[in-house]
């Protein structure tokens, strides 16, 4: 067991979740998480796809708790993999860029590990030549469709095209470093892009605007993300 996400790696705010992740190998039953008796939404194994895999959000008082399940097995299979230069990007709800499978050794060598023992992770030297060309291909690629909306006067799809090229170049910025990527959150800053941010901002308070297209397209946050609110 191992405490992850900003906790581990110092960057917490107030109200930040508290991430754990839970490592296994076989099999792992959610009963012993619904057992728990907590607020929230416990998925099966499995159920949140290849590299997210499982787990619980979930409600301890009025602190977030995240456990997050994730096989050993698929560790190490993506561990080889990286070691050979090799990763698969997957689409996953809430990165715009999608999510690289050595996503997994990055949770790895920045968690703290509470409970047993994990393996050694550093960034593969074969990866840091392999990824950024590969990042910056996709990303170029993006443009080409930013620019086909733009030529349509399409500026929802447009902006949305733009702001994944710009978020898969900081990938590439930051493989070709051999700095591990957890997620999204202020990648472009990491990367030095952020006049690249500035310039698709279409407007100047990001609540607000999500509120407001919230209420146009009259769509609420799904029953299991509320944590038993």
């Amino acid at each position: 067991m191992a405490l992850g996400g900003s906790r581990a790696v110092g960057t917490a705010r107030p109200g930040s979740d508290w991430d754990f992740g839970l490592y296994y190998r076989g099999r792992f039953d959610t009963a012993s998480l619904r057992e728990l008796g907590l607020p929230g939404h416990v998925s099966k194994a499995g159920e949140w796809g290849r590299l997210m895999n499982g787990g619980a959000w979930l409600r301890f008082g009025h602190e977030p708790v995240d456990l997050l399940l994730r096989d050993l097995d698929a560790v190490e299979q993506w561990r080889r993999e990286a070691e050979h230069g090799r990763f698969e990007v997957d689409n996953l709800e809430g990165h715009a860029a999608g999510v690289p499978t050595y996503l997994l050794l990055a949770e790895v060598a920045s968690n703290r590990v509470l409970w047993g023992r994990l393996p050694e992770v550093r960034f593969p030297a074969r990866l840091r030549e392999t990824a950024p060309a590969r990042w910056r291909w996709v990303a170029a690629f993006s443009l080409v469709h930013a620019a086909g909306h733009a030529e349509r006067d399409d500026r929802a799809a447009c902006a949305g095209m733009l702001g994944r090229a710009s978020l898969q170049a900081a990938h590439a910025i930051l493989a070709g470093r051999g700095e591990w990527v957890l997620n999204e959150k202020g990648l472009l800053g990491r990367a030095g892009l952020q006049q690249v941010g500035q310039a698709i901002e279409l407007i100047a308070e990001p609540r607000a605007a999500v509120a407001e297209v919230e209420r146009l397209l009259a769509l609420s946050p799904p029953q299991e993300l509320r944590r038993g609110r």
